[in-house]
This record gives C-alpha cells, sequence and structure tokens, in this order.
C-alpha cells in the first residue's frame, strides 16, 4: 500500500510543479507570464526531480511516476502484470491530483485568460503542427530514448562498482528531462507520460475553469499509447544490446 501511494503521491507533486510551470508562463497576470519556453522545460526538470523524492520518501522506493518506465518494468519481471496495473492507476490518480492542485492555486487567473487552447496546455500536451503519424511517431522515439538513457544512467558501466552517491541518479534523470524539453520537446510537448498527459486532462474535462474550450479527446490517445509503444521497444532494444 505504501508503494502505491508514493507513486500517487510523487506523481501528484510530479504534476504540480509541472503543470504549474506552464500555468505561470501562460495565464494572464501571472508574475511569470511570457517567461518562455527554457523556463517551462526547467520547472518540468525540477517537477521530476521533486516527484521522485516525494514517492521514494513515501514509500515508493523505484519512483516510476511514469505509466511507460512501469510497463519497461514489468516486461523486465520487476511487477506482476496486477501490481503494474495498480501502480499504473495510483500515477494516473496522481495526474489527476496534480492537474486539480495547480487549478486551485492559480484559481484567480483562469478567468482573466481568455486563450483556450493556453488553458489546456497547462493540462496537456499537444503538437506544434498537428500531424497525427508524424506526432505518434515523435513521442514513441522521444519515450524511447527517455528509457534507454534512464537505463544508461543506472547501467554499473556509467555508476561503477560501489554505485552513485545517494541522491545523484535522481539529479541525472532530472536532467535527462531538462535535455529532452530543451532539444526533442518541440514538436509535441514531449508529453513521454501517459499519466502526466491523461491524468491532468481529465482534471481538465471535470473542473469548473471559465472558458476552458474542450479537451481535445481526438489528439488525447496519442500521448498515452505512443510513450507505451516506446517504452517496449526501448525495452527489447536495451535487452538485446546488454544495456540491461
Amino acid at each position: 500500500m505504501d508503494n502505491l501511494f508514493g507513486e500517487f503521491f510523487g506523481t501528484m507533486i510530479l504534476l504540480t510543479f509541472g503543470c504549474g510551470v506552464v500555468a505561470n508562463v501562460s495565464l494572464e497576470r501571472s508574475k511569470g507570464q511570457n517567461s518562455g519556453w527554457i523556463v517551462i522545460v526547467t520547472g518540468w526538470a525540477m517537477a521530476v526531480l521533486l516527484g521522485i523524492f516525494g514517492a521514494q520518501a513515501t514509500g515508493a522506493p523505484q519512483a516510476d511516476l511514469n505509466p511507460a518506465v512501469t510497463l519497461f518494468k514489468a516486461l523486465n519481471g520487476v511487477y506482476q502484470p496486477g501490481h503494474a496495473f495498480m501502480t499504473m492507476l495510483a500515477e494516473l490518480l496522481g495526474g489527476i491530483a496534480g492537474g486539480i492542485l495547480t487549478f486551485i492555486i492559480y484559481y484567480p487567473h483562469w478567468e482573466h485568460t481568455s486563450d483556450k487552447g493556453a488553458k489546456l496546455g497547462i493540462f496537456a500536451t499537444g503538437p506544434a503542427v498537428r500531424n497525427i503519424p508524424s506526432n505518434f511517431v515523435t513521442e514513441m522515439t522521444v519515450t524511447f530514448i527517455l528509457l534507454t538513457m534512464i537505463m544508461c544512467i543506472f547501467n554499473p558501466k556509467v555508476t561503477g562498482a560501489t554505485g552513485f552517491v545517494s541522491g545523484m541518479g535522481q539529479y541525472l534523470v532530472s536532467m535527462l528531462i531538462w535535455g529532452i524539453g530543451l532539444s526533442l520537446g518541440g514538436p509535441t510537448g514531449y508529453a513521454i507520460n501517459p499519466a502526466r498527459d491523461l491524468g491532468p486532462r481529465i482534471a481538465h474535462a471535470i473542473l469548473p475553469i471559465p472558458g476552458k474550450g474542450d479537451s481535445d479527446w481526438g489528439y488525447a490517445w496519442v500521448p498515452v499509447v505512443a510513450p507505451l509503444v516506446g517504452a517496449v521497444l526501448a525495452f527489447f532494444f536495451t535487452k538485446a544490446v546488454g544495456i540491461i
């Protein structure tokens, strides 16, 4: 039970800080309005770091925070199917909670913001150029890179015989997220995490956000399915080349 609560809590923290930085940049009358992409990707990197610490401190030492990561580990024998499903559900619920907290924290600003797309973009990703096949390949490929590089970071050839100093691995993963956002995040907003996108998108759909518009469910399947496919590909690749 602690394991599941840790995944819920860590993902909630991840999405509160992640959605929060987009809200800070996007919403009218926010002190961070128009501060740009560098602020957003840096905020997301910090969100991952804090989410990992939050998950680990509350009973989930693995700190997946991402159903794609959980699927990868399930394929590698870390989880039984039932445990993997419950872990993914906890992550999804954490994503919804993070979206709700962001709404509450920025509550006065929603009514002052007329841009419906900006409001949705706080909660969910969307493509810069809408081309569903290309968007799918982008999310799949970037998630493949994410999982492959996580496995590289924690490979004994990198960590050495004694492993990292406590806390170092978490910082390196957050640096990886920062790099992905800076280099590969432009086409689709780098969801690379079904709970990160679907959870807050559900929050957007159910919350009484003034003038919010629709939740773009026609695109919503892409940042859910593509990262899961990317995780499967990453598992077989890392296994084939001896990274895991």
